[in-house]
């Protein structure tokens, strides 16, 4: 079933202003109603604690300070609203250097710049469908960062000499409830949008 995002709200923040309006306008396209924008990280922070949106997109490099340390806010602030959000990071740098440096900042999905409404949709077709867990550890407060499990360790670390930190299953299953919400609300958007065509 194709999801319906009108009731889903959704952060974009890029101080690149033809970006911005860009961007916004293909979520539009896609279907989101409830679209913030903010033209840097600081507007964007003031946003998504004033608003607690269901989804952040980011740009990486922005002034006074860039989307790696906008995402370590969100996820860290004791502020922060909801520090499970899913975030995704949009930029032109698609060395594998850069995209391991965003995904230890705590992203959950990763678009490079320039993309297309196709694979916007698919970036947060893939927060709704494929959720992961959290993980909390001394350096690192974020999505699990390792997407491929290991067929030969059923256990929830990688090693089986593992231990989880105080806490982690919490916050994981409260992560992964998050991400289930979202999910029914697109979804039930989906249904109602339906059954009004059948009327």
């Amino acid at each position: 079933m194709p999801y319906q995002f009108k009731s889903t709200n959704i952060l974009v923040i890029d101080d690149m202003k033809p970006m911005l309006a860009l961007t916004a306008s293909l979520l539009g396209i896609l279907g989101f109603e409830n679209v913030m924008t903010a033209s840097d990280a600081d507007t964007g922070f003031r946003k998504f604690l004033m608003h607690n949106p269901d989804i952040v997109i980011t740009d990486w490099l922005m002034e006074p300070y860039d989307g790696t340390e906008l995402i370590r806010k969100i996820r860290t602030d004791p502020k922060s609203p909801n520090p499970f959000v899913p975030i995704i990071m949009m930029t032109g740098y698609s060395h594998r250097v850069r995209v391991e440096q965003a995904r230890d900042s705590g992203i959950t999905e990763f678009l490079v710049k320039p993309f297309r409404g196709k694979d916007l949709y698919a970036r947060i077709e893939q927060l709704i469908e494929k959720p992961r867990r959290f993980v909390d550890v001394q350096s690192f407060f974020g999505p699990d960062r390792r997407r491929r499990k290991p067929d030969h360790y059923t256990g929830p670390s990688r090693r089986g000499s593992d231990t989880l930190p105080e806490g982690d299953d919490i916050l994981r299953e409260e992560a992964l409830g998050l991400l289930r919400d979202l999910k029914k609300k697109a979804q039930k958007t989906a249904k109602s949008s339906k059954n009004k065509e059948k009327k």
